[in-house]
Formats: structure tokens, C-alpha cells, sequence
């Protein structure tokens, strides 16, 4: 790596030589203006003689180090590190510019007249730009050493002062795979290198700031480490995009990039701008100030860039479906906060926080807006075509995997969801106790339960569309069972709880027997609440008569009505098979005495009460060959399960 060109600096940054010639030139000015004091000196003291010669001492011993070093760097085409070649000299080299910085202050506040000053003077520019040009020696060609995810792994060493210590007085051979301990900890030689490195580099802005060279120390840090941080962004696939862009891509291609970012972003967080922040802390320890504003200036842009995403998301065009993408962006979000807030934490980057709090809210923002939108939605169906045979209607269907899903989204829900007006709806419906025995939960639990109210108030309407009351009934029944099971198998049952699908439970009871009372009582109209011996005949075939119509016209309405939930289909049969078919065992056995000998007994009497049970078995299923209603009493059929419920 070449030696960094003085000569590139900015204008406001002049460069060493320029320096030298001023500082020479001050101190000139200096010793002429004080040497017609100098007779009226008194004689010194024998402490400030022993000082004296001990900080020309130090300046001798630098003149010695630097000019070494100075001597190889002139002399030779490719430039050699001290810190490289060798570790021990470079932290004499550093020592003997401290040294030196002290010789200084003593000759300037004690004999400014001094010619050592000079001297001194011409060594620190020298010695400066050496220490220049080493940090970016340093931060160019040990890259591999100084990488976010080796500084990240460094920074987790709880003995990192101790670690960085090790071998210092030592060469490092990188081709020798040994563990280096430090305390009770491990290290690999790959960790080692990086802290010797991160060390090195603190030695060198120490040494530098403290002889007042902070600003050419940071802004060579700066360049580098922000190229860096803009490199591993770019790799991540982290880019300035605008709204118009993110507006524009296809649902597909948004959904791959929602999810490419948030990979992406714990990437850039964790390790990118973590590993970053550390180093920054470490290299500049001692000045604050200037820690800030090298962090600042590296991190502010790419940090604000990566956080803008999920804002131009939230902005898009807004769907049902992309509710799910847009949880996804503040789950992710939400997570990381304390870690950006803890790396982006000087006033001066705050912008970066600012941001992902922007963009947090926006998120918000937007899907409480798609569930508003949901709701609306639900409430403006208009479809006006009757399930057939009291099915399941889509928009249960479609609102029941719709609330599912989001129910998969709980803790982001909590977050965002806070109560509204329609908890109170939501409690008066369902009784407010169900609604409030999870506290953590209540939010999400209020909305969600409001938003199937919304789903039973539309169904009612839907209900309304049916000719037949009974099949109304039926119809509802149908429906809150599934959504009953829908929230049986998904998280809405640990948000709504027991207790609100024992309610439903009541409703789908309610219906179901209302759905029986209004289907079935004309049919148990028919016969004679009690059998009667002195009744006529005549009145008994009357009685048939008005059965076997009234049965078959009610079997033929209803084969093909539908109840898809296996077990709600079974308690309807069972239950009205338990009253229908003892009441009319009890009849056709009494009275088929009497019409014994009566011709075409067939024809007028067409159910026996084994025919019945296995009628009301052919309903409510879909696509089922119903059986022949013209059944004689001496034809044998197999039983079904609920013939053999009430047998």
C-alpha cells in the first residue's frame, strides 16, 4: 500500500511541510523577541537544571527513534510499517513522542529561548506524519482484521483490556493456529490479530489527539471506515430506494424484498453498525467529542437509509393481504429498537432513531387502517345469492382464515392494536368478563371479538335471503360452528378463550334447536298427542295420511340442505331422531293393530319407524343418494349410527 499523499488533504488541512515552516517561524519570532530578556534571568534552580536535562534527554532519544524511521521511509519505495515490523519499537516510538510532547510544554513554559524547542518542534511534524500514515496503513491493508463480524466477536470478550495486551511485546505469526486465553476465556489467533489490530489503532489516536493532531486522525478514519459501513450495506443489498419505486413492485417481488430486508437489517444492525459503533468507542476512548462525530459521520446516512424501507412500505398501496408484510416490518423493527437505540445513541445521529420510530408508527398506522378497511369490507358485502342448503358462506370462510392469520401475529398486534371504541361493543355482545380475563391480551381479544360480531350481524342479514325460516336456522347454525372450529384450530383460541367459544357453543345450540322446533313441528302436528283406543279408523288413516305427507314432504325439502361439521350433523339427527321415532314407534304400534286387516296397508301406512330412522340418516350430507321414500314395512335396511343412537 503506498503512503498516504500528504498532498491530497483538504485545503482547510495543510499539509506537514506547510506546518513545519509555520511552527519553525513561530518559534523563531519567539527566541528573537525573548532574547533581549535574557539577561534579567535569574540563575536556575538546581531541580529546573535536573528537569532540563532530563527533557533533552527525551528529545535526544526521539531525534534518535523518529529519524530513524524517517530514514527508512525516504529511503525506500514501498513503505514499512513499525506497527508490522516491529511491535515493540512502534510502542517505544510512542512512548518517545509522549515523551517528546512533555519536553515541549516544559521548554515552552520554562526556556521558550531554548534551541532545543526547535529541534523538538521538527520532530513532532516528522513524528506526526509517520503516526499518520501508519493509522492508515493500519486501516487499509488490515481490513480482514478490522471487519464488523471480527469486531463484533471481539467485543463480546468480557477481558477485552486484558486480551488486547497479550503478546504485545510478541510478533504475530497468523499462519500459527493457537488459542490465545485470557483469564477464563478463549480466543482464536483470527480474534487475537483483530484485538492487537483495534489496539494499535488506539495507541496511534491517543498519541495523535493528545499531541494535537485529532482532526488529520479522524478524518482518515472517517473515509475509510465510512466506505467500509457503505460497502457491507451494499452487500447486504441495502440501497436508497424511492416511494414511486417501492410503489411500483409487484406483490411478489415486494413481498422477496420485505422479507430480504429484514434478514438483512439484523445483519447491518447486530453485526454491520454494532461491531462499527464498538470500534469507534474503543479507537476513540479518549475524546468523546470526536468519537461522536467520527460515529456520526460513518453510520447517520446508512442508518437512516436502511430504516427509511419500512416507511415507503407503509406508504404503498394498501391491501388485506399485505397487512402480514407490513407485521412482519415492525415485529422486526420493534425487536432491534433497544439495540439501535443503544448504537445509534449521540445526540447528533438521533436522526436514526428518529427513523425507525417513523417508520414503527407508519407501520402502525397502516394496519390499523387495513383492519378498519377489513371491517368495512365485511360489512359492505353485498352478495345477495343464498348458500345453498344453509352451507358455509365464502365470507365466513374468507374472514375466519383472515382472522387466523392474524392471530398468528399476536404480540405485534398487542402492540399496535390499543383499545378503540369497539371493545365496549365487543363486551356488551359477548359479556365483558370474556372479554377482559387476559389482560396482556385484552386489545387484540376486544378487536378480534368485534370483528366476528361484525361477521354474525352480516350473517343475519345473510340469513334473511332463505324462503324457509327453518333452513335460516340452519344457515347460522352452520356458520358459527365453523367459525367456532376455525378458532379451535389457530391462536384465536388462546386470545378469545374458552369461555368466548362456550358463548358461540350456546348461539349454534340456540339455532340449531329453533332450526328442529320450526323444520319438524308440523310434522309431529300430525299425530294425536295421545293414543286414544276409542278412536275411529277412519281417524287413525287420517292420521297416516297426514304423517306420511307431512314426513315426506319435509324429508324431500331438506335432502338438500347441508351440515358440513361432522358432529354438529350428528346431534341434530340424533336429537331429532330421540323425539320423532319413539313418538311414532308408539303410535304405528298401537294403532297397526286395528288397520291389520285394512287392504293396501302399503300404500297407507309408508314408514315403519325403523324407515324413519334411516330417512333422517340421509340428511345433511352433500351429494348423498337419498334412498327411496316408498319403503314397505316389510323391507330391511341397515342401520345407521343414528338409528343406532336412538335404537
Amino acid at each position: 500500500m503506498a503512503i498516504l499523499d500528504m498532498s491530497k488533504r483538504e485545503p482547510s488541512s495543510p499539509s506537514t511541510p506547510q506546518r513545519a515552516k509555520k511552527s519553525l517561524f513561530s518559534f523563531a519570532k519567539t527566541t528573537s523577541s525573548l532574547s533581549s530578556f535574557s539577561s534579567h534571568i535569574p540563575p536556575q534552580k538546581p531541580s529546573l537544571t535536573f528537569s532540563r536535562s532530563i527533557m533533552e534527554e527525551n528529545i535526544d532519544n526521539a531525534d534518535t527513534i523518529i529519524k530513524k524511521w524517517d530514514h527508512k521511509e525516504s529511503s525506500n519505495e514501498k513503505f514499512t510499517s513499525l506497527f508490522q515490523e516491529d511491535r515493540k519499537e512502534a510502542k517505544e516510538y510512542i512512548q518517545c513522542v509522549k515523551d517528546l510532547k512533555k519536553a515541549m510544554h516544559f521548554f515552552v513554559t520554562q526556556h521558550s529561548t531554548c534551541n532545543k524547542l526547535v529541534l523538538a518542534q521538527n520532530l513532532m511534524q516528522k513524528a506526526m506524519k509517520r503516526l499518520e500514515n501508519e493509522f492508515y496503513q493500519i486501516l487499509s491493508t488490515k481490513k480482514e482484521h478490522l471487519d464488523p463480524e471480527s469486531v463484533s466477536k471481539s467485543s463480546q470478550s468480557s477481558h477485552i483490556s486484558r486480551s488486547i495486551s497479550v503478546d504485545s511485546e510478541e510478533s504475530t505469526d497468523p499462519g500459527n493456529e493457537i488459542q490465545h486465553t485470557t483469564g477464563a476465556e478463549s480466543i482464536s489467533e483470527a480474534e487475537h490479530l483483530s484485538l492487537l489490530t483495534m489496539s494499535d489503532l488506539k495507541m496511534i489516536a491517543d498519541c495523535m489527539i493528545g499531541s494535537g493532531y485529532a482532526k488529520e486522525c479522524w478524518k482518515i478514519y472517517r473515509i475509510i471506515r465510512k466506505s467500509i459501513v457503505d460497502e457491507g450495506l451494499y452487500r447486504l443489498g441495502i440501497e436508497s430506494r424511492s416511494s414511486a419505486y417501492v410503489n411500483a413492485m409487484k406483490p411478489n417481488v415486494l413481498e422477496h424484498q420485505v422479507k430480504h430486508w429484514i434478514d438483512s437489517t439484523k445483519i447491518a444492525v447486530k453485526t454491520l453498525f454494532y461491531g462499527e459503533r464498538f470500534l469507534c468507542d474503543h479507537v476513540f476512548s479518549t475524546s468523546k467529542t470526536i468519537n461522536e462525530t467520527c460515529f456520526s459521520d460513518i453510520a447517520k446516512e446508512g442508518g437512516i437509509v436502511l430504516l427509511k424501507f419500512p416507511e415507503l412500505v407503509a406508504k404503498t398501496k394498501k391491501s388485506h393481504e399485505k397487512i402480514f408484510l407490513l407485521m412482519d416490518l415492525h415485529e422486526a423493527i420493534a425487536e432491534l429498537l433497544p439495540e439501535i437505540e443503544s448504537i445509534f445513541s449521540f445526540d447528533s445521529i438521533s436522526s436514526v432513531k428518529v427513523q425507525a420510530v417513523s417508520s414503527l408508527n407508519k407501520l402502525k398506522i397502516s394496519v390499523l387502517s387495513i383492519i378498519s378497511d377489513f371491517e368495512q369490507s365485511i360489512q359492505r358485502n353485498s352478495l345477495k345469492t343464498p348458500v345453498p342448503g344453509g352451507g358455509i358462506h365464502p365470507l365466513t370462510n374468507s374472514v375466519s382464515d383472515y382472522l387466523a392469520s392474524l392471530a398468528s401475529y399476536n404480540g405485534v398486534l398487542s402492540y399496535i392494536i390499543s383499545d378503540s371504541t369497539s371493545t365496549k361493543f365487543a363486551e356488551t355482545y359477548f359479556d365483558s368478563a370474556l372479554i377482559s380475563e387476559t389482560p396482556e391480551n385484552s386489545s387484540v381479544c376486544a378487536k378480534l371479538a368485534w370483528i366476528v360480531l361484525v361477521l354474525l350481524c352480516k350473517l343475519d342479514c345473510k340469513a334473511e335471503l332463505y324462503n324457509d325460516i327453518a333452513l335460516s336456522y340452519l344457515f347460522l347454525a352452520n356458520n358459527i360452528q365453523f367459525i367456532i372450529e376455525r378458532v379451535r384450530g389457530s391462536t384465536l383460541k388462546i386470545i378469545l378463550g374458552d369461555e368466548w367459544i362456550l358463548n358461540l357453543e350456546r348461539k349454534v345450540k340456540l339455532y340449531s334447536t329453533k332450526y328442529e322446533n320450526v323444520a319438524w313441528n308440523k310434522v309431529f302436528m300430525c299425530l294425536p298427542q295421545s293414543l286414544d283406543p276409542s278412536i275411529s279408523s277412519d281417524t287413525i288413516k287420517e292420521h297416516f295420511k297426514r304423517f306420511n305427507e307431512s314426513f315426506e314432504a319435509t324429508y324431500q325439502r331438506q335432502k338438500s340442505w347441508v351440515v358440513p361439521d361432522g358432529t354438529l350433523r350428528d346431534e341434530i339427527k340424533v336429537s331429532i331422531a330421540r323425539k320423532l321415532v319413539p313418538f311414532y314407534r308408539d303410535f304405528y304400534e298401537y294403532y297397526m293393530v286395528v288397520l291389520s286387516g285394512e287392504k293396501d296397508l302399503e300404500v297407507l301406512v309408508r314408514f315403519s319407524p325403523d324407515n324413519i330412522g334411516n330417512c333422517l340418516s340421509d340428511l345433511f350430507h352433500e351429494n348423498v343418494r337419498s334412498r327411496s321414500l316408498i319403503l314397505s314395512s316389510s323391507t330391511s335396511l341397515p342401520n345407521s349410527c343414528v338409528w343406532q343412537c336412538i335404537s
